[in-house]
């Protein structure tokens, strides 16, 4: 492996390290701030946070697909329509 690749490598690891940095920092925020909203639409398949709203299931982690809907997670306050989710469940 010459220099030239090694210094690739190298600038390549700082920006995945910082990169997770920041990643670390957001969950933190979230963590203590305590401020989250039910996100309607962004759980993938067995991912969500609790039963539907139209009574399908009643546990956490029963999600079929992704993105129903009606499936929900919990979120950091003022984020889930920035992820293209919902605040309010879908009408029956």
């Amino acid at each position: 492996m010459n220099m030239s690749n090694k210094a690739m490598i190298a600038v390549a690891l700082a920006g995945l390290m910082g990169s997770m940095s920041v990643m670390a920092q957001d969950e933190k925020k979230m963590a203590t701030s305590g401020k989250t909203e039910k996100c309607f639409g962004i759980a993938k398949a067995g991912q969500n946070d609790c039963a539907t709203k139209s009574g399908s299931h009643s546990c956490a982690g029963q999600a079929k697909k992704d993105n129903d809907p009606s499936e929900w997670k919990k979120v950091p306050s003022g984020t889930c329509e920035k992820m293209g989710g919902k605040l309010d469940a879908p009408k029956a």
